[in-house]
């Protein structure tokens, strides 16, 4: 039942992120929408990608991003699912510089709410993440600002929006 669920929400996530390919049949249409896709793209940070990665022994832990990219500014959502164990659900919230990405993860798990600093960058179809390290001191997980962007997400499409 767990596999039917987790394979539920990566087809879920795949559907809300795959990108819309339908070809209009007017060209004037075509033309409006290429403009439309040319200013689109002289911000080059205004973007909204899907990022999925799976881990386990059997790849059955899955963590997936909706990352938005607006002016410098990122929103967007951090689903983190491991097999039979409790998830944690969330929004992003931060900054972007270049391909840099600071943001904060605020999420829920086990009826509490919590947040953790990330660092990310993207890179082509990838997105890279510095890993999280957890601090016996204060019983919370943090981003290990030590270690490379070792975590790595692939794409799996634009967001629709």
């Amino acid at each position: 039942m767990k596999y039917l669920n987790l394979l539920c929400i990566i087809s879920l996530l795949i559907a809300s992120c795959s990108s819309n390919n339908n070809k209009t049949e007017n060209k004037d249409a075509d033309k409006a929408d290429s403009t439309k896709i040319t200013a689109a793209s002289a911000t080059a940070t205004d973007t909204s990608r899907c990022f999925l990665l799976t881990e386990g022994t059997k790849n059955q832990d899955s963590t997936t991003i909706e990352l938005a990219i607006k002016n410098n500014k990122v929103t967007g959502q951090m689903n983190w699912l491991p097999y039979q164990k409790d998830s944690r659900k969330g929004t992003l919230t931060g900054t972007a510089k270049g391909d840099t990405v600071n943001a904060v993860w605020s999420f829920m798990q086990e009826g509490m709410t919590d947040t953790i600093g990330l660092k990310l960058v993207l890179n082509g179809n990838r997105l890279m993440q510095k890993p999280l390290t957890f601090d016996a001191k204060t019983g919370r997980q943090h981003t290990d600002e030590k270690a490379g962007y070792t975590v790595v997400y692939k794409e799996t499409g634009k967001a629709n929006k």
